[in-house]
């Protein structure tokens, strides 16, 4: 390049020199001289295009190498003061609704007198709304954190029947005592038996629904409440659901996320105990298990089982992975029951802890939670004795399990770990031991009876809630990708750009000074061709000027 410039001077300076211009200025050679200057060099505004090329594709290779996404997903994920998860955990403001449903016998006395089977007529719903906050929290160094549950169930009469109307059912304090009368002697069940023929009662009761879902009075529970031990005794009134309303006892410890998400939500202790107290041994009192706010999300965990514990279930309830589902837009994952949960000792072994020693152990369908319900005979199910032994439901006239009503479900969000719905359906049932020496029950055949069934659970989130999930999972599964690989597109486009436009520049810059050579060598030699007349003639009055010196030099 320094070689061409220096042609184009001389040629421009013999070009002037030739023309008897000396003093002329070159602006003939000047705009080639400058096309050549700014081509070879780089300006500020070429640099200024490559730096940010070169910055935008350097984000776009280090946002695609790293989690980022999680990280900020994680960040506001786990549980700590001020974090968006504890907001919405503490308090969801989420509707969460309880269903009960009640068995009305329509055929008391010919079931007794007669042997017909009971006619069971389903009273329902009584709905519930259930306004919950946790309550005396405290943060812990070991990643957990401890709470209370506060709980107010509120009567919703709009999505409700009448609650006031009258449901006949097994009038379950005596039934209860009768059954356990079984093992004392026979003096002791016929003094029994005159106490309750003197006071007049009856197996089967006739109340209304709220009286049988948050207590009535009952001579037989008073006297329980007063003499029974401690452990044993019941609340003061007959009521299934009585002890639901204000600040539970149980003290929940759980993990919050702090330490990894494989236990993320999952309980470490109840009431400072590591194990439930309900029973003797493992795995039924194994406490690792969600209570339901939150779980290990199966996006780090990879695992297909889930487990979650209620008071009322009396055990931790496992939950297997069976699909993908989508609601509002959102990825989740459908847990159902898993098949193990009611199975049969013979099928599964392990479910023998639920009834141990001699203890009766139910068929397929049921199990013992008396350990909750002060040693009453108290069993559980799903509704209408879904999934369960046949011969259960054989007795009885009016019961109809179905999977879209009865099963329990879950649908959680797999990157987070948030259930976005979920039903948990339950039914409660009074194992009956026919009593002959007792003469008020001594007609009650040996019998598993249900009482109610009830849905406890959330239909959908708050918008608040749900658009934090949209936004962390479906939304960030999409404009993550494109943002990132965007930006190494556009960087690379732009330091390509810059290259070519480079290149091009270079091109033209060669092919404009070999054609600016010819165009003077072209010019060059028709300046010659006419200035040649005016080159001799200057010469040769030079030379006669120089030999005029020399002869008077000589003289």
């Amino acid at each position: 390049m320094g070689l061409y410039k220096q042609y184009f001077r001389i040629s421009q300076y013999a070009r002037n020199q030739l023309l008897g211009n000396p003093n002329r200025n070159s602006k003939d050679g000047t705009p080639l001289q400058m096309l050549i200057s700014q081509q070879g060099k780089f300006s500020n505004s070429r640099i200024a295009v490559i730096l940010i090329g070169v910055f935008t594709l350097a984000m776009g290779i280090i946002l695609s190498s790293i989690p980022w996404v999680d990280y900020l997903i994680l960040k506001n994920l786990r549980l700590w003061n001020g974090s968006l998860s504890f907001q919405y955990w503490q308090k969801p403001g989420v509707t969460r609704l309880t269903k009960v449903y009640i068995f009305n016998v329509t055929n008391p006395d010919n079931f007794l007198n007669l042997g017909e089977k009971p006619r069971l007529q389903e009273i329902g719903p009584f709905v519930y709304r259930e306004d919950m906050e946790k309550v005396n929290i405290k943060f812990h160094d070991n990643g957990t954190l401890t709470y209370q549950h506060k709980k107010i169930l509120q009567f919703v009469p709009e999505l409700s029947v009448n609650k006031e109307q009258k449901i006949t059912v097994p009038n379950i304090p005596l039934l209860t005592l009768s059954t356990q009368s079984n093992s004392l002697s026979y003096i002791v069940q016929r003094g029994i038996s005159l106490l309750l023929n003197v006071n007049g009662f009856k197996p089967f009761v006739t109340i209304t629904a709220d009286e049988l879902v948050f207590g009535y009075d009952d001579t037989l529970v008073s006297l329980a409440h007063k003499f029974y031990p401690k452990r044993k005794r019941p609340m003061s009134r007959m009521g299934l659901l009585i002890n639901r309303n204000g600040t539970l006892n149980e003290v929940h410890n759980i993990y919050t996320g702090m330490t990894g998400m494989q236990d993320f939500g999952l309980l470490e202790k109840l009431n400072g105990i590591d194990r439930l107290p309900y029973w003797k041994d493992a795995p039924c009192n194994i406490i690792r298990a969600s209570e339901g706010s939150f779980f290990p999300p199966r996006y780090y965990t990879k695992s297909d089982v889930v487990n979650v514990y209620d008071k009322d279930l009396c055990r931790t309830m496992p939950l297997q992975y069976r699909g993908p589902v989508t609601k509002h837009g959102i990825s989740a994952d459908l847990y159902t029951p898993a098949d193990s949960m009611f199975e049969t000792i013979a099928n599964e072994p392990s479910n023998k802890c639920y009834c141990p020693d001699n203890e009766y152990c139910p068929p397929k369908g049921v199990q013992n939670i008396s350990p909750c319900q002060f040693d009453a005979p108290v069993y559980l199910s799903f509704p209408h004795f879904f999934e369960a032994d046949p011969t259960l439901i054989e007795p009885f006239e009016g019961l109809n399990p179905d999977k879209e009503r009865h099963q329990s479900y879950f649908k959680i969000q797999s990157r987070l770990g948030v259930p976005i719905e979920g039903k948990v359906r339950l039914q409660l049932n009074l194992k009956v031991d026919q009593a002959p020496h007792v003469t008020p029950v001594a007609k009650f055949p040996t019998i598993m009876y249900p009482i109610m069934w009830l849905e406890e659970g959330i239909d959908d989130l708050t918008p608040p809630i749900r658009r934090w999930i949209y936004l962390a999972t479906t939304f960030a599964d999409i404009a993550c990708p494109l943002m990132t690989y965007g930006f190494i597109f556009l960087g690379t486009c732009i330091l390509v750009g810059v290259f070519i436009n480079g290149y091009k520049s270079l091109v033209f810059t060669k092919e404009t000074i070999e054609i600016g050579m010819k165009t003077l060598r072209k010019r060059s030699s028709g300046y010659i061709a006419v200035a040649r007349p005016k080159l001799i003639k200057r010469d040769t009055y030079t030379l006669l000027d120089l030999n005029d010196g020399m002869d008077e030099l000589d003289i």
